[in-house]
């Protein structure tokens, strides 16, 4: 049990951070799991269902990341609004990380484990790849080296 926890934490994260990245069930990787057609239907309907939700709770966040970059930008920073707006940087974060994660839970009880474990490593190796890409090199984007299966700390707010 204790061996699929992180992995599965550290995809949703993911997912929630860089959600164009892990749309595995749109990519060529889908067709490579050998879905069956019933697995087909059912990670549609996760994604069906998941998906509106999923815009407005990254939008939320967006909103409230922006609102956060202003009053810190701010010439003399009022602690009250700040404080105020990295909590609802953080609540808008924590419900967007809980749908991500019931709608991976959602799919990981449609796969196999071995269909999970496939969709597991390409997903981080997109996340290595996406990050090199952006010209975090080396450094993972934020303190550390990039090391192959292992990915630096997930992507934060710039402010």
């Amino acid at each position: 049990m204790k061996r699929w926890v992180i992995p599965f934490i550290f995809v949703a994260v993911a997912m929630a951070q860089e959600p164009d990245v892990f749309a595995w069930w749109d990519r060529p990787i889908a067709r490579n799991l050998n879905l069956t057609p019933e697995q087909t239907k059912q990670v549609q309907a996760a994604v069906r269902e998941y998906r509106d939700r999923l815009i407005e709770q990254r939008a939320s966040v967006q909103k409230a990341e922006a609102n956060l970059r202003d009053l810190m930008d701010e010439d003399q920073v009022n602690e009250a609004q700040t404080r105020e707006a990295i909590e609802k940087v953080v609540a808008a974060r924590g419900e967007l990380m809980r749908s991500v994660s019931q709608m991976a839970l959602r799919m990981r009880t449609v796969l196999t484990a071995e269909q999970w474990q496939r969709v597991r490593r390409r997903a981080m190796q997109q996340l290595i790849e996406r990050r090199q890409q952006r010209g975090a090199g080396a450094m993972g984007g934020q303190g550390g080296p990039v090391r192959p299966g292992r990915p630096g700390p997930p992507p934060g707010p710039v402010y």
